[in-house]
């Protein structure tokens, strides 16, 4: 069988190294296919994903799984769902936690990926680094932002949804904001069923 652009193009990600310097090195984690119908847009991978390889393999990839109300399989199953965070090697540790993804990764190669990516109909934006890149003009803050693109898609606008990061570190913002697991995930997991049917 041919290879496709996108296939050339993630054995290139793949063998990337030009974060040389990262911490532990580097190890792009990434998942995409042509027919891909659901576009996940996170950060970068942690300790526990640059370990296994396996996008979101770790507590936060559990949580995600069941916000959108879907297995491991279909999760894994990159006809249906592309996993491409903005930074594809884990960034390192800061005084704070994990580090932001470093820039050059999503300028290297984010466009080049998305723009194989025909098929997406629903597109997922987890946290601030990917929201800054999906959608610049977002408001300000996380929970206006999950609100506003909350209400366009329930009213079958834009597919673009901004999620707050399934980290167990947002336990407080979700707890701080009800109406996320009260309003949001319904109306998310039958947008996910309807992207992948």
């Amino acid at each position: 069988m041919t290879a496709t652009p996108l296939d050339q193009l993630l054995l290139q990600v793949r063998a990337c190294t030009l974060c040389a310097d990262l911490p532990e090195g580097p190890r792009p984690v990434l998942q995409a296919d042509p027919r891909a119908r659901i576009l996940i847009a996170g950060q970068a991978p942690g300790r526990r994903v640059h370990a296994s390889g396996i996008p979101f393999d770790d507590p936060s990839g559990e949580r995600l799984r069941d916000w959108l109300g879907i297995d491991r399989d279909m999760f894994y199953d990159p006809a249906r769902v592309a996993l491409l965070p903005m930074g594809f090697c884990y960034p390192g540790t800061g005084p704070h936690g994990d580090l932001p993804p470093r820039p050059l990764c999503a300028a290297s190669w984010r466009r080049a990926l998305l723009s194989e990516l025909r098929s997406i109909r629903l597109t997922l934006v987890l946290g601030q680094h990917a929201l800054a890149w999906h959608w610049p003009q977002a408001p300000g803050l996380l929970a206006d932002a999950v609100r506003q693109t909350h209400a366009s898609v329930n009213s079958g606008g834009d597919p673009l949804m901004v999620l707050p990061h399934p980290s167990p570190r947002n336990n407080r913002w979700l707890a701080q904001h009800p109406w996320f697991a009260a309003e949001v995930l319904p109306t998310l997991r039958q947008r996910v069923a309807r992207a992948v049917a």
